[in-house]
């Protein structure tokens, strides 16, 4: 059953209008996120493309202007990417282009889905938190279709109000509430729920949620090592050697003559030939472990069983003691190249071979604690990162080189988004990475300290050990669940009802 209430003409200026407002949506999303950070926006981001879905009583249009805002959307959050292929992924232009047009329609799929089915429910009490709730369903499924970046909730980074929601629904709470102030403020312009705005009393339970934690410095330290390695190093052994030698200086000159004792020294995910199976390497990282008397956490390259490489970090004790962590989720072309693309394009990365996925979590012993590591994109994903917490980390590390992302938005959007996950799960998240940005994170997700971009640099980064854990990271996505629940409960009344 369609729409129930009013209809409009299907004259050619209410479908222009209707596509002007959907557009409109895309544009608003974008300028949520870096580079523009217009988050205060974010109540009413939907709202034109949920007017849009209820003013027009044909599912086809609907889904096509609803899939053109995803294509906006997903082109100027994401335009970087061509960047990357062109200049990292062997491809011309041309075909950078072709591929990053592909990769835009695919992801607009969600939105146009969207746009068909919130068109179909009725102007009914029950509507704008069913219509957030499929928000937040069909959002979440950006996780398993190969792509996962910027979630709306995360333009909430910096609303302590609302930054109460993450640690127990994730970013999907934050997310859902922004929906249903869409949802809201379109059925009030639409006039027919007088009392729509009553579903926002739901947000004012947000108050008697546990505040957000107060700023504060932290007691234990990291020499986090930012190295700006060139992406594009011819390597060879006298550049390995001056590499390895500034690795070393920078690694130990803010430590020396200081109580080095527990201060652990963390080097980015770099493109460098640094292999988990050298022993010259590795024999060189166990020196400099000894000289700080401390740890060393590093990214490098592994070997799988079968000879694949490996995307890891490692831990390497002053004994000579070695932890391994081997990276889940890999990057669609940047650590593998799916089906059949690969006829057109290699991966960005220049390891020869697709990666090969980890397959276990790993949590890391450090002195009287435990850590977690999780590597690059994998910051994308609340429900895996959040296992590291659950297995006991007590500080989380994100080891990244996104010098892959150019001098572009997407560096920006990245630590957005690894700043959610600190305060999701109550941890601090201490960051290394090639060129930038390096940083500490707090557990409510502010960033506290940076490293200067674009530049051989090295820093005491502070940060906390933390136990506790919070409802998100004991039950995960249990949220979703509920939204999904919930949009299908509402879908189908509207069918059968």
């Amino acid at each position: 059953m369609e729409n129930e209430g009013i209809r409009y003409p299907h004259s050619s200026n209410i479908v222009i209008l209707n596509f002007a407002l959907a557009l409109l949506s895309a544009i608003l999303l974008v300028a949520l996120f870096p580079n523009y950070n217009l988050a205060i926006l974010a109540p009413i981001a939907l709202t034109p493309l949920i007017l849009a879905a209820a003013r027009e009583p044909r599912a086809r249009i609907r889904l096509v202007f609803g899939f053109v805002a995803g294509i906006v959307y997903w082109f100027g959050l994401c335009n970087w990417i061509q960047w990357t292929l062109e200049h990292h992924a062997g491809v011309s232009s041309t075909t950078a282009w072709f591929l990053f047009i592909l990769f835009c329609l695919a992801k607009a799929l969600q939105t146009g889905l969207f746009a068909l089915l919130t068109g179909t429910l009725p102007q009914k009490a029950w509507t704008p938190p069913a219509i957030a709730a499929l928000w937040v369903a069909l959002e979440y499924t950006h996780s398993w279709t190969g792509f996962e970046w910027l979630n709306l909730g995360n333009a909430a980074a910096d609303m302590s109000f609302l930054l109460r929601l993450a640690p127990v629904t994730g970013v999907w709470g934050l997310s859902f509430a922004f929906a249903l102030m869409s949802a809201v403020v379109a059925t009030i312009i639409l006039r027919r729920q007088r009392f729509a705005s009553l579903w926002l009393l739901l947000l004012v339970g947000i108050a008697f949620l546990t505040d957000i934690p107060e700023p504060a410095r932290g007691r234990e330290s990291a020499t986090v090592v930012q190295p700006n390695f060139d992406d594009e190093t011819i390597w060879t052994a006298d550049i390995l050697e001056r590499s390895e030698e500034q690795l070393q200086t920078f690694s130990l000159s803010p430590v020396l003559g200081l109580d080095t004792q527990n201060s652990l020294i963390v080097w980015p995910e770099a493109p460098a030939p640094f292999y988990t199976y050298d022993p010259i390497f590795t024999g060189f990282v166990q020196r400099i472990a000894q000289a700080g008397h401390t740890d060393v956490l590093l990214g490098a390259v592994g070997k799988a069983s079968d000879g694949g490489p490996l995307n890891s970090a490692l831990l390497v004790s002053p004994n000579g003691t070695v932890t391994r962590y081997d990276k889940v989720n890999l990057v669609p072309f940047g650590e593998f190249v799916p089906w059949p693309f690969g006829l057109v394009t290699k991966k960005v990365s220049t390891e020869a071979g697709d990666f090969e996925a980890g397959r276990n979590v790993v949590v890391s012993p450090f002195g009287a604690h435990r850590i977690g590591t999780f590597i690059c994109y994998e910051s994308v994903f609340p429900g895996y990162i959040r296992r590291f917490a659950a297995n006991g980390a007590e500080a989380l590390f994100n080891l990244s080189n996104d010098a892959w992302f150019g001098k572009s938005q997407a560096r920006y959007q990245h630590l957005r988004i690894v700043r959610m996950r600190a305060a999701e799960n109550r941890r601090w998240i201490v960051r290394a990475t090639n060129n930038g940005i390096s940083a500490v994170i707090d557990p409510a997700g502010r960033v506290l300290d940076t490293l200067p971009e674009y530049r051989e640099a090295a820093a005491r980064l502070r940060y906390n050990y933390r136990s506790d854990l919070t409802f998100y990271t004991k039950h995960g996505d249990w949220f979703v669940l509920l939204c999904a629940v919930g949009a299908v409960a509402g879908l189908l009344k509207n069918r059968f009802y």
